[in-house]
């Protein structure tokens, strides 16, 4: 269902744009995003823009979730923290392309839908937590990969700390309404290398090390 929406989907909004990660196209081209939105959303499920999936938030445009995708240059044997379960979407791509992924969503609702859709599917390799995202996962640490999936006004200090040494971290960091999408490496020497993706509008992070409620 949907085969020729989601190639069009890879061709012209992915491909076209600058995409080239042939891990994450294959995924994209594969992963049915329609199951991950509301029914009234469904019939728009593969046009390059935003979703509302309830509860005040948004499933991603598809460009920012390949370009998000390829910034983290999975292999295939990393260990990925995700914040913001959100849909599922984006943690079902990630549990495709890594090996193990913890994600965290603040909202229960959001949380256990993605749960049942997902274990609907094959994926096995998902941890799921409800909480604070903005301080990480301390006792599965550390990471290789963290992706957070809403805008902060910083890279959170605890976020960064959980990467291991080479990790790489991709998040939406500017105001409330609108962020540079960033990429922080973590050097041998424990120190961060920053590096700019292009703008981006994200829902806040909310949290002890993101936004205020």
């Amino acid at each position: 269902m949907y085969e020729s929406d989601r190639a069009a989907m890879v061709r012209y909004q992915l491909q076209k744009r600058g995409i080239i990660d042939p891990r994450v196209l294959e995924a994209m081209l594969r992963l049915e995003r329609h199951r991950f939105v509301p029914p009234d959303e469904e019939p728009y499920a593969y046009e390059d823009r935003p979703l509302f999936i309830g509860c005040g938030q948004t499933i991603s445009q598809p460009f920012i979730v390949a370009l998000m995708t390829e910034t983290l240059s999975l292999s295939g044997s990393e260990k990925v923290l995700e914040i913001g379960t959100g849909s599922g979407y984006q943690t079902a791509l990630l549990a495709m392309l890594a090996a193990e992924v913890w994600t965290i969503e603040r909202i229960p609702e959001l949380s256990t839908r993605a749960q049942l859709i997902l274990n609907k599917s094959d994926v096995k390799n998902i941890h799921f937590r409800i909480g604070d995202g903005s301080s990480g996962w301390m006792e599965a640490a550390p990471f290789d990969g963290i992706m957070v999936t809403a805008g902060a006004p910083k890279i959170p200090k605890s976020l960064f700390e959980q990467l291991s040494i080479g990790g790489r971290l991709v998040a939406p960091i500017g105001g409330r309404f609108t962020q540079e999408l960033t990429l922080a490496v973590k050097m041998p020497d424990g120190k961060m290398q920053r590096h700019r993706r292009g703008g981006c509008l994200f829902v806040p992070l909310i949290g002890e090390e993101g936004w205020k409620e």
